[in-house]
């Protein structure tokens, strides 16, 4: 398949987020969008024809409108009472969802395995963790972190509230990092990513408003890995992050382990939509050998139609030739 990568410039808004550098003492306020953004489709159902396809087995919906844009969201609002660490330094990030009342929440749904996603990604889209906080008897979430770089970041909580009827919401909120700050590019547009000695392929393109599937190979020493574990229910875990607001998709593959079709590995398949044209970061988690890594990519979404006319041109001038050899 096209991947339909292409490098793209670094988004200004980005080297607007970082100062020089990040005090311990500043003061830092949560972000919260100006404009609520239409229904959070990630977790909704399909409602009708017009409403699209939903993506299989994922959080995102069919419009693929994207989540953590918000501090507060369908009467629940993320707490973080961690708001600032230092960089390079051990950490304990904690938290809390709260309801309208002020009251934090303390019964959730499990999804793929836990209650609640905590996700913590950089503003410049060059550190990414996926961290698995554990909860108190009082609604408080705590979990270890280590972040290694200064500057300005964005924390999600990804869950469910328990009860019939209910959604999942995607929150999110500021966290600075203190220390010596200095803005990064975005990482170039690469078809192939390695981490610790593993290569991991994507093949497929985004298309904003459109499902579309997306293909990432796992391999080690040019040998394809077709030994992947379950991690999180799945044998891979795909977020993505658009880069200048941290717009959050959070999708998962088509097939589970001990459905009787899904192989593990080396191939794992997610079906997705981007929210809007743009360039994005894809954070792929996947376990082998016992050990969870994550390899990252960066993804230029073009406007929608661009590919289509593309194409079409093509196939026209393919028409053309096709038709002067008769």
């Amino acid at each position: 398949m096209n991947t339909g990568l292409r490098i793209t410039a670094f988004a200004a808004a980005i080297v607007a987020t970082f100062g020089t550098a990040y005090g311990v003492g500043a003061s830092i306020d949560p972000v919260v969008a100006e404009k609520p953004p239409a229904a959070h489709d990630e977790h909704a159902e399909a409602g009708g024809e017009e409403a699209g396809e939903k993506a299989e087995g994922g959080h995102e919906g069919a419009s693929g409108a994207a989540g953590g844009l918000q501090i507060s969201e369908g009467g629940y609002t993320l707490a973080l009472d961690t708001p600032r660490v230092a960089a390079g330094k051990p950490s304990t990030l904690r938290f809390s969802v709260k309801d309208d009342s002020g009251r934090s929440l303390t019964s959730y749904a499990r999804e793929h395995g836990k209650e609640l996603h905590f996700i913590v990604a950089s503003r410049d889209l060059t550190v990414y963790r996926h961290l698995h906080p554990t909860r108190a008897a009082d609604g408080t979430w705590s979990v270890a972190a280590k972040l290694p770089a200064a500057g300005g970041y964005r924390a999600f909580a990804d869950f469910k509230p328990a009860g019939k009827g209910a959604t999942g919401i995607t929150l999110g909120a500021d966290l600075a990092v203190s220390g010596r700050s200095e803005p990064a590019a975005l990482p170039p547009v690469r078809a192939t990513a390695e981490v610790d000695g593993y290569q991991v392929t994507l093949d497929g393109a985004l298309t904003p408003g459109k499902a579309r599937e997306l293909t990432l190979s796992v391999s080690r020493d040019g040998k394809p890995v077709t030994d992947l574990q379950p991690y999180l229910g799945a044998y891979g875990h795909l977020v993505a992050l658009r880069a200048g607001d941290l717009a959050y998709l959070h999708v998962h593959p088509n097939g589970e382990p001990d459905d009787g079709v899904t192989e593990p590995g080396p191939e794992v398949s997610f079906t997705a939509t981007a929210p809007s044209p743009g360039s994005y970061r894809l954070f792929l988690d996947f376990q082998h050998k016992g050990e969870v890594r994550t390899a990252a990519f960066t993804v230029d979404v073009p406007a929608a139609g661009a590919g289509e006319s593309e194409d079409a041109e093509e196939s026209t001038e393919s028409e053309e030739s096709g038709s002067h050899g008769h």
